[in-house]
């Protein structure tokens, strides 16, 4: 077995593997590729793979969390499920670490099967809390809420990056988790948020009254399949509805673009936003032990 940083031309399988293990992670070659192109020589961001012979059977990736204070960071780790109890997985966990110790990061947090907590416990690892996946097919979302008054919709394509900014740095600092976030530079958030590759700013939607972004939805993916990466509602404008208006409104964006799934994760404990979901018609994919170690 042989586990090396990864390089763009890893990408195919790399996404391949995401799809046998967790099929509801919505992971392009395209995005992954472009993703490795950009972030090469990276301290915020790395990725490993690992082969036997020339087949890729694992895969670790790692990254600062930006704006944390102190510095915390997140890594992923899968190995194919033929290819396990080789050694694939702790190769790649001291990979990561090392990576992530080197860029200043003090702790990190994984989202990991429920089976490997004694096995991640190694290291230190202990949980936290539990995050859960679920999906839908766009086409099958309910008809849109009624709007507000004074409230209009809109994509994020024809929002000006600078309103959706405001908003999520405020989003960023209230959202349930692990990490403290403080702020991060526009310069920064414009180019690793909304200009990443794989972001779908015609397929995200921002509520706005009186010029200011009072919700929005942010998603990722492709035309194919799109993830939820961040909901949120400003302070003052909670209990109206809007994280399920902006959701909504995506959906029927997507399922007019011929999406056919769409995917979200949630901490438990975050109730109104499972509650959203379970209005919206997702179905639970997965339950993951939320995992956290001191570097």
């Amino acid at each position: 077995m042989d586990i090396r940083p990864a390089v763009p031309d890893d990408a195919a399988g790399a996404a391949a593997l995401y799809e046998i293990v967790e099929p509801w992670s919505v992971t392009t070659a395209e995005s992954m590729r472009a993703g490795l192109e950009e972030g090469s020589g990276s301290r915020a961001r790395a990725a490993f793979a690992a082969f036997e012979g020339d087949q890729l059977i694992g895969w670790g990736s790692c990254a600062v969390i930006p704006g944390s204070n102190p510095l915390s960071s997140q890594l992923r780790v899968l190995v194919h499920p033929e290819y396990r109890s080789r050694g694939a997985g702790t190769g790649l966990v001291e990979w990561t670490h090392a990576h992530l110790k080197a860029a200043g990061a003090v702790n990190v947090r994984v989202f990991a099967d429920p089976a490997s907590r004694e096995w991640a416990s190694q290291w230190g690892y202990q949980q936290t809390r539990q995050v859960h996946y679920a999906g839908i097919d766009p086409r099958e979302a309910p008809a849109l809420p009624v709007v507000p008054a004074g409230v209009r919709l809109a994509p994020l394509a024809e929002v000006d990056p600078r309103l959706v900014y405001a908003a999520d740095e405020v989003a960023q600092r209230i959202k349930p988790g692990d990490a403290k976030i403080e702020s991060r530079p526009y310069e920064d958030w414009l180019a690793d948020v909304w200009q990443s590759r794989g972001m779908m700013l015609d397929l995200s939607v921002a509520a706005l009254q009186d010029d200011a972004v009072i919700g929005f939805t942010l998603g990722t993916g492709s035309y194919h399949k799109i993830w939820s990466q961040m909901t949120a509602t400003m302070p003052g404008h909670q209990g109206r509805g809007l994280a399920k208006l902006v959701k909504c409104a995506a959906l029927h964006r997507a399922a007019d673009a011929g999406v056919v799934g769409a995917y979200t994760a949630n901490y438990d404990g975050n109730e109104p936003m499972l509650a959203v979901n379970n209005w919206l018609g997702y179905r639970r994919a997965a339950t993951h032990s939320v995992l956290v170690c001191p570097l």
